[in-house]
């Protein structure tokens, strides 16, 4: 369902011209992260999770986040950004999983972890809607797109930094 609600908001933004659209996608991307709080909330509590269930619960959240991110791009009609953001955002998963493949816990820090980017873009949003309707420009969205690429970039090298020092700790033969 999450993907659902990353299409619905995605679509609506970027091919509705109304003050509203940026509201609705807003919306849409917090029904996405309930659904996604939702299956994990379920996984762990009914202790039903599984190797597969993570399998495809890391998919469509990437997938998901790529969607709403390149959706900004096209919105404020700088798409190159979006899609860079889609792939800074899936960079940060893939040096977090990365950590937990080299044997080391999961680093979720950010400051551009997945809450920090879907709460910039939901407030971006908010702040799109009046700024479309009084002055129909895009420069709130826009904004957080480039915050968000920025942050992304900090988190890369904040986990890749964090990941090399706790190798090193665990085996100092490895400088």
């Amino acid at each position: 369902m999450s993907m659902v609600f990353a299409g619905i908001g995605a679509a609506v933004l970027v091919a509705v011209d109304a003050p509203w659209s940026p509201v609705l996608f807003a919306a849409c991307i917090q029904m996405r992260l309930l659904c996604n709080l939702l299956d994990g909330m379920v996984a762990l509590e009914g202790g039903k999770k599984s190797a597969l269930g993570s399998l495809y619960n890391e998919i469509p959240d990437r997938l998901a986040d790529s969607v709403i991110i390149v959706a900004v791009g096209y919105a404020v009609h700088v798409s190159w950004l979006g899609w860079c953001g889609a792939l800074l955002a899936a960079l940060t998963a893939y040096i977090r999983v990365l950590g937990g493949a080299l044997g080391l816990p999961q680093d979720f820090r950010g400051p551009m972890a997945k809450p920090h980017r879907m709460a910039l873009l939901t407030v971006g949003s908010l702040l799109a809607a009046p700024e479309r309707a009084l002055w129909g420009t895009r420069y709130a969205l826009l904004a957080a797109l480039a915050l968000l690429v920025v942050g992304s970039l900090v988190t890369c090298a904040t986990r890749t930094r964090a990941m090399s020092r706790a190798l090193i700790a665990k085996s100092p033969a490895i400088r």
